[in-house]
């Protein structure tokens, strides 16, 4: 292969993966396509809309028609060889006339039968495997951890002062940030499949957790309250049936309030208990991910914040840091856990990007979580 073909492979795989964060697929995932005509023309591109709807390749091979004849197909990630809500796309791809496919990951599906790439190679079609590769797997890094743990990928937003506070010493926390940065979070909303807080930011804030200063349908809401508190006059009860609201208490909440949970639209799931006294976060998450949530936005409070970092289950961290002091006496912090020892245990983000969101600063990408010394 030239450094110009390889350079070219590289540019429209970039595309393709640029294209396949668009739509909302779950609980399958992110996937773009570009056809490149035997000119090196653009052609066509696609991507996976909706669960059910076409898969990428077969998005942009339908918009590409004839003119796919001799070309290159570039896709995020391996085509599928079976059949299940939609045909193979691998038919799809010999049936148009591709003549070489090149490919940015394997699909990690531990139970899909069949392999795309040995199906398109035994057919005689030229399979480049890997191209930008470390993009496309963080296409569909959530897809990854739902289909190969049982448990939703799930990103931590923090909002928080200077001093890693995220309320005044009277509990005052609206807000914290800017309008600008609450924008933002409501497109981080829109992106998952649900947004979860604990217990006492719901009492505290009495929020509604839908999607309303971007675009974008509202994800389902989860309430943790292991002690089952959440009222019936709340904002979130109140609208129920309008967007989805999941409760997730311990075994010994009361029956009686439970029903009139779900006599008002709410869906009561019941955990085991942690160490500390509060619903088990790793046996919650698998209860959504049983219930279709590949991805969970956990917005607060400090309490399930600490959960899902002493747990290592939160992937991904968006802080929003805003210019403000709140002080030492400030309650409560940012993060409520026991924390790592040394600052080289802990958890950190790995390549963070830094971006001005209003008077605000936004902090976001994967966490990693060193192991310890004696592991």
């Amino acid at each position: 292969m030239t450094d110009d073909q390889r350079a070219a492979d590289e540019v429209w795989m970039d595309r393709a993966i640029a294209r396949g964060g668009r739509g909302h697929p779950s609980p399958n995932p992110h996937v773009g396509a570009v056809v490149i005509g035997t000119d090196g023309a653009l052609v066509a591109e696609g991507h996976h809309d909706r669960a059910g709807e076409p898969h990428a390749e077969v998005a942009a091979l339908r918009v590409a028609g004839d003119k796919a004849q001799g070309g290159t197909l570039y896709v995020t990630l391996e085509p599928c060889n079976h059949v299940a809500r939609t045909p193979k796309c691998t038919d799809a791809i010999l049936a148009s006339g591709i003549a070489r496919v090149v490919i940015g990951c394997r699909d990690p599906n531990p139970t899909v039968p069949g392999a795309g790439v040995e199906a398109l190679r035994a057919a005689g079609i030229e399979v480049l495997l890997g191209v930008r590769e470390t993009a496309a797997r963080r296409l569909i890094a959530p897809f990854t951890k739902f289909i190969t743990t049982g448990i939703p990928y799930v990103s931590l937003k923090l909002a928080l002062s200077l001093d890693g506070r995220i309320a005044t010493r009277t509990g005052s926390s609206q807000w914290v940030t800017g309008s600008e940065a609450r924008a933002r979070v409501h497109v981080l909303r829109a992106a998952h499949d649900a947004v979860g807080v604990g217990i006492g930011t719901a009492l505290a804030d009495d929020p509604l957790l839908t999607v309303r200063a971007a675009p974008g349908r509202s994800p389902a809401r989860v309430v943790f309250d292991t002690r089952l508190r959440l009222p019936l006059h709340s904002q979130l009860v109140r609208t129920a049936r309008q967007v989805a609201l999941w409760v997730i208490c311990g075994p010994d909440a009361p029956e009686a309030h439970e029903d009139a949970l779900v006599t008002s639209g709410a869906h009561v799931l019941r955990a085991p208990i942690s160490p500390e006294g509060r619903v088990d976060a790793s046996a919650a998450l698998k209860l959504l991910a049983s219930g279709g949530v590949v991805s969970i936005l956990v917005e607060g409070g400090a309490e399930l914040a600490g959960s899902m970092l002493a747990g290592r289950l939160a992937d991904e961290l968006h802080a929003f840091l805003a210019p403000i002091l709140l002080g030492p006496r400030g309650r409560p912090g940012a993060v409520d856990w026991a924390g790592p020892t040394t600052p080289s245990e802990a958890p950190r983000v790995a390549d963070p990007q830094w971006e001005v969101c209003g008077q605000d600063a936004h902090v976001f990408g994967p966490l990693v979580y060193p192991e310890h010394p004696d592991r």
